[in-house]
């Protein structure tokens, strides 16, 4: 199989998350690094807002009453309140054996995912509908035909970007959720958190229980290494790729605590 770069982070401002994701894809680019999956966590809650969304689809009072950081994602979609869950970034391309078009990479890059859902013992499957709720700013409230859902039910989404050849997507895996949070900060008003409850679910609540950070982490690699074909070597950032994420962090922060 071939050997794919793997790299797992702890806890950190969603600003760097960001900025480190994007320095992979610009590595991946220039031909400087392997295709990459980073797997990392947040240091506080924190909204991640799509590429092209506006900063006002999100509440700031609200974020500093609660905590909630914001940072903007190099990947398009919607606003995302990460939390209590395992953030994944796979970076690859062409070269890669990742199919062109963004549809045709995102089927592959998710039958991948839904391999890691097995893993933890959940049979998660591609969304085959488009559904929404007006103009909500929050990613969970819209499915896609990228999502990955468990019957009528929104587990995960999944964001890209691409740079020439090479694809950076962005998703997670949700342990559990804290609906009034997310309602508040993302300006869904009354029933707002009973709409996000009917219409997703967490790994805890279909399992039973929340899988220790350990026992998640080895589920998604072994599941991404199967999904992916691939083997997954342990590495780190490159320095030049250290560097880029230390000037670059500044430019994805809108508000930190």
């Amino acid at each position: 199989m071939e050997p794919w770069r793997l790299i797992v982070h702890g806890a950190a401002e969603g600003a760097w998350n960001m900025a480190a994701d994007r320095a992979i894809l610009d590595a991946h680019e220039a031909g400087e690094a392997p295709p990459t999956v980073r797997l990392y966590r947040w240091a506080r809650p924190t909204v991640s807002l799509g590429r092209f969304q506006p900063l006002s689809d999100v509440d700031a009072d609200a974020c500093l009453a609660n905590g909630v950081d914001i940072c903007r994602r190099p990947t398009g979609g919607r606003g995302v309140l990460h939390d209590d869950e395992l953030t994944y970034s796979i970076v690859a391309g062409e070269s890669d054996g990742l199919p062109q078009g963004v549809a045709a990479s995102y089927r592959h890059l998710c039958s991948a995912l839904i391999e890691a859902y097995e893993e933890i013992g959940i049979h998660a499957a591609l969304t085959a509908r488009v559904r929404g709720r007006g103009g909500a700013g929050a990613c969970y409230l819209h499915a896609t035909p990228a999502d990955l859902s468990i019957g009528a039910a929104k587990l995960s989404g999944s964001a890209q970007v691409w740079s020439r050849g090479s694809c950076l997507q962005h998703g997670s895996f949700v342990v559990s959720r804290h609906v009034e949070r997310e309602a508040a900060v993302f300006r869904l008003g009354a029933g707002g958190a009973e709409a996000l409850a009917a219409t997703t679910d967490t790994i805890s609540s279909i399992i039973g229980r929340a899988p220790n950070p350990r026992e998640l982490l080895a589920a998604v690699t072994s599941g991404l290494e199967r999904g992916l074909g691939v083997r997954l070597v342990a590495g780190t950032l490159t320095e030049r790729e250290s560097a880029q994420v230390a000037v670059s962090s500044p430019r994805y922060r809108f508000l930190c605590g």
